[in-house]
């Protein structure tokens, strides 16, 4: 009893710690774009949105993964709190993530000029994307950085490497801006790219790993591995990013692009002010659950814990803001956007089927069952795609509110059903008379 207390009060702990970070970071990065906003103006702000656009597409691509498959077999491999137990993992890691670093800052560099003209038009930018090539390996060297204290669940130094990389990101970028205006747009993205991967080679390398010389099968053994379940992220990744893109063009065929810009207003309420509790949450639970992947009786009570206090996480939120969505709406947008407060009420309940099936769907990482993990990817993707576009269609941006709830739902019974025929996965009855009262809960008040 007093092991399933412990559990519970670490994950609130690891959760409580990434939140806060997570809270001033974005407060951070608000107060960093307004400033930009008022030295370069909107014509700059949109320069900066391409020119990262363009290095996350290709850095999704060069990257394969690495950011997950690396914390699912370091988490893995680290065996009794020994370090040694995943020394020659962490070698083969930074050695993937050095080769294809290398690899998507040599793509940038010779499509640079081809890159402008997509990006731009014509071929203006092309110097400025020869210069960016450096940033696509600080980029892959950073995010493998973190992978490592995530995978040996060093929360916080993650959470330092994480709050001191944006603080620093702030002090760096500003005088630039205020100094040189536009022109400070290069300089400023490589040097937020080499002080976030300064800080988090300075906490992974508070971790005394030892250091371990791999042979060229160790290193095609290991490397093989972690490449091909980032290859099925990576490509389960794209798919996500082509479903929305997809519904953006057939709302904005049926309705004219503000209908567009209130799509994304409400889904950006959903996905990234309440969603982010996922992303905290995922930061702990993933290493947790990776590192017992092969027994489905520790799984499963790693996987009831975190459902168990997603939902508990979750519903006063959900309660909050379905009370104060007129009042959010208005604050984060204006009173245009109060139109999508229907879209939102209705999405927003969909939250309760994402805090389980979430929890479920990490199972299929951890375990590396990288076939099934793709099939529902692009199962579940056309499933989001139909009914968005049945639901714009009947009844408009409300309608995408209908297919938000009814998609998790599915998803939820999806994995439900998936995860017990593959790994012998189910809650008990405690989990379901919690998740039955909170449901009733959000109802009411909706």
């Amino acid at each position: 009893m007093s092991e399933v207390k412990n559990s519970y009060h670490h994950i609130v702990k690891t959760t409580s710690i990434l939140g806060v970070v997570q809270l001033i970071s974005i407060f951070i990065a608000v107060i960093r774009t307004k400033l930009i906003a008022v030295f370069i103006g909107p014509a700059g702000m949109g320069i900066i949105a391409l020119l990262n656009s363009a290095i996350n597409i290709i850095s999704g691509f060069s990257g394969f993964g690495i950011e997950t498959s690396a914390v699912k077999y370091i988490s893995a491999d680290y065996k009794n709190d020994d370090i040694n137990t995943v020394s020659a993992t962490i070698a083969i890691v930074k050695k993937v993530a050095l080769i294809t670093g290398i690899i998507g800052s040599l793509l940038t560099l010779f499509f640079s000029n081809w890159l402008s003209i997509i990006t731009f038009g014509n071929s203006d930018q092309q110097y400025s994307f020869m210069l960016l090539a450096i940033v696509l390996l600080f980029k892959q060297l950073t995010v493998t950085e973190l992978a490592i204290l995530q995978g040996l669940r060093k929360m916080r130094f993650l959470a330092k490497a994480n709050l001191y990389g944006t603080i620093c990101s702030l002090l760096v970028s500003v005088p630039l801006y205020l100094y040189y205006k536009i022109d400070a747009i290069v300089p400023s993205i490589i040097g937020i790219s080499v002080s976030s991967w300064l800080f988090s080679l300075y906490y992974s390398r508070k971790i005394a790993v030892e250091k371990k010389r791999i042979t060229k099968e160790q290193f095609l053994l290991g490397g093989k591995r972690i490449i091909a379940l980032g290859l099925m992220l990576t490509i389960s990744g794209l798919f996500t990013l082509l479903t929305t893109y997809l519904i953006q063009i057939y709302v904005g065929k049926q309705g004219g692009l503000e209908q567009v810009g209130f799509y994304n207003a409400g889904f950006t309420l959903l996905n990234s002010y309440v969603g982010i509790i996922f992303t905290v949450m995922s930061a702990d639970y993933f290493p947790r659950l990776a590192s017992n992947c092969d027994d489905n009786e520790v799984v499963r009570e790693s996987v009831s814990q975190q459902a168990f206090l997603s939902v508990l996480i979750i519903t006063p939120i959900i309660i909050l803001f379905l009370t104060l969505i007129p009042l959010i709406v208005k604050v984060v947008f204006t009173p245009a956007f109060t139109t999508i407060i229907p879209m939102v009420c209705f999405g927003i309940l969909g939250m309760l089927f994402r805090a389980v099936s979430w929890s479920m769907g990490y199972i299929l990482i951890a375990k590396g069952d990288s076939k099934m993990f793709l099939a529902t990817a692009v199962g579940f993707n056309v499933v989001s795609l139909l009914l968005n576009i049945l639901g714009y269609y009947y009844y408009g941006l409300e309608g995408l509110g209908y297919s938000y709830l009814i998609y998790f739902a599915i998803h939820f019974f999806g994995l439900k059903i998936i995860t017990k025929k593959r790994y012998n996965f189910f809650f008990n009855t405690d989990f379901y008379q919690l998740y039955i009262k909170c449901i009733l809960m959000c109802l009411i008040t909706f």
